[in-house]
């Protein structure tokens, strides 16, 4: 399930968050087909979400444009759509837009991530 941001405010909660475990934020348009697509592709895998899966934040970018820039400003990371950042307390552990936003990526980062903290 999709946990929507729709403030600066939520913005700040989910990251308080990020300091006891990693998140992941998902920035999508609704009117771009690779968002689509790729909003579509990892619901579908939040559906038969992993157990080592984390929180999955959902940035609207044409109805929170003051969220997704916020992101963008406070990681210095451009804006893309669709575009997937995993955060964890240090700050953006890995990042990827376009074709690269899949279940299968960010599986992979969630699992190099947990490598590198053991």
């Amino acid at each position: 399930m999709f946990l929507p941001l729709r403030d600066v405010e939520a913005l700040d909660a989910a990251l308080a968050r990020a300091a006891a475990g990693p998140i992941l934020l998902f920035k999508h348009s609704p009117t771009c087909g690779i968002s689509a697509q790729a909003h579509a592709e990892i619901g579908e895998w939040l559906d038969r979400k992993p157990v080592e899966a984390p929180p999955v934040y959902l940035i609207s970018v044409r109805q929170h444009r003051a969220v997704s820039n916020a992101v963008s400003e406070r990681f210095g990371i451009r804006h893309e759509s669709p575009q997937v950042l995993l955060v964890d307390a240090t700050g953006v552990r890995w990042h990827a837009s376009h074709f690269r936003v899949s279940p299968a990526d960010i599986q992979a980062a969630i699992g190099k991530f947990a490598l590198s903290t053991r």
